[in-house]
């Protein structure tokens, strides 16, 4: 087979939409690590499935007995994807994203409040919340540019009582900074520590460490936008603790989304780690020097030299994260993320905020609007450096310039938008 080419197009790629001068722009989505398109390998296969499609459950058609078999072989794959040969005594639940396989597994393992779990100050809320909520938090807490080693870890597994279980991010959703799984997983595993490995950034990136216990991901960050995710652990816990309607998948399964799971999983495959690897650094080293050397662009997270993911988060002098975001979709047709990126605790170090307002709480979740925000960009395998060269171009104007129309802000979200009434229209 031919080898493949990054970057490679996603569905969707290069619509026009409206902007506030009255002209449309080819859309430019620089918000992979929030959600990606489908690659065009995922809808051929939805489209070719979705004929066959029918009930599942006992049912003895041909198109039942199709779609059985083509959910059932979607948890194969998963388990491959993660590294878990058919004898491991793993097995794949397939849920509909990273943030219900956490939730799902936090109840499975029977915790009670004093039982602790050790977990970091660099997680997603959907590795925090869970844990709160079921059990005492440990935090590893990171420098102020958002890395821990291995020994801060493993200083914390030291600490009394034992915890039951180590939950830790494989790449930060923030800075695109990869902890050290290999060294992690091992220091806990020397102390009989169990690892849940929060893969939902790591997955469309690079290989699934294999050594963690559990691990977690969604498809609509792996160009398989169609509501799935998945849960790999070994069998022998899903056997035990509060029972759950019809085990782990209960009711009719999201048969599609597994279809598309496992097209995006084989065409990840055929593109193969070291390509996506190698486009994953030229991608983040051309954004963070273009970045830098734009005046007023104030960079968070690890400095060069250390390996990151095209995930660049930064802040612009004087102006607010939000109005930042909203003028490059409304004038440059360009799709970035702000704010805090459910991960407030995280942030409020990155940008050094006092020591209250970076305290990580149970309740933290809702936004009061006085937490730190940012504005974030984060790349797939379809970006190109021309694509990067239009984006630190488009940033390089919006700070030398004020804005060409008169931006609003909802009161009730802080987002700014153009009040262009024809680019409102467009809106609704």
């Amino acid at each position: 087979m031919a080898p493949v080419t990054l970057p490679v197009p996603l569905v969707g790629d290069g619509l026009l939409v409206p902007c506030v001068d009255g002209t449309e722009r080819p859309y430019l989505s620089f918000d992979a690590a929030t959600s990606t398109s489908a690659l065009p390998q995922v809808m051929e296969a939805v489209e070719a499935f979705v004929p066959w499609y029918a009930g599942m459950h006992n049912g003895a058609g041909y198109k039942s007995q199709a779609s059985a078999l083509a959910y059932s072989s979607v948890h194969f794959g998963a388990l491959a994807f993660a590294g878990r040969g058919p004898d491991s005594g793993d097995v794949a639940v397939i849920c509909r994203n990273t943030t219900e396989a956490i939730n799902h597994l936090a109840y499975r393992l029977n915790l009670d409040p004093g039982d602790v779990v050790v977990t970091t100050a660099a997680e997603h809320y959907s590795n925090l919340l869970p844990w709160m909520r079921v059990a005492t938090c440990r935090f590893v807490e990171c420098g102020r540019d958002g890395t821990f080693e291995p020994g801060d870890v493993a200083a914390a597994l030291d600490q009394r009582p034992v915890p039951r279980l180590l939950a830790i991010t494989g790449a930060s959703n923030v800075t695109g900074w990869l902890p050290p799984l290999p060294e992690i997983i091992s220091a806990a595993h020397q102390r009989a520590i169990p690892v849940l490995v929060d893969a939902a950034q790591l997955a469309p990136h690079r290989p699934l460490p294999p050594e963690a216990d559990f691990l977690a991901w969604s498809g609509h960050k792996m160009y398989a936008p169609f509501g799935t995710g998945v849960l790999v652990g070994p069998r022998r816990i899903f056997m035990a603790g509060d029972p759950l309607p019809e085990r782990e998948e209960a009711g009719s399964p999201n048969v599609i989304g597994a279809v598309a799971l496992g097209a995006a999983i084989s065409a990840l495959e055929v593109i193969g780690w070291p390509a996506i690897a190698s486009h994953d650094h030229r991608i983040a080293r051309s954004l963070r020097h273009g970045l830098a050397a734009i005046p007023g662009v104030r960079l968070l997270g690890p400095g060069p030299g250390t390996e990151t993911l095209p995930v660049i988060t930064f802040m612009v002098d004087g102006v607010p994260d939000a109005l930042v975001a909203a003028r490059l979709a409304a004038e440059e047709a360009i799709g970035v993320r702000h704010g805090s990126f459910c991960a407030h605790p995280y942030l409020a170090r990155l940008a050094g905020l006092s020591p209250a307002r970076a305290r990580i709480r149970g309740d933290q979740a809702r936004d009061d609007g006085h937490g730190a925000g940012a504005v974030r960009i984060s790349a797939g395998i379809n970006a190109s450096e021309q694509d990067v060269a239009r984006l630190l171009a488009a940033i390089a104007r919006l700070v030398a310039s004020e804005p060409p129309v008169r931006y609003l802000r909802d009161p009730s979200t802080g987002d700014f938008y153009p009040a262009a009434s024809g680019f409102r229209a467009a809106r609704r």
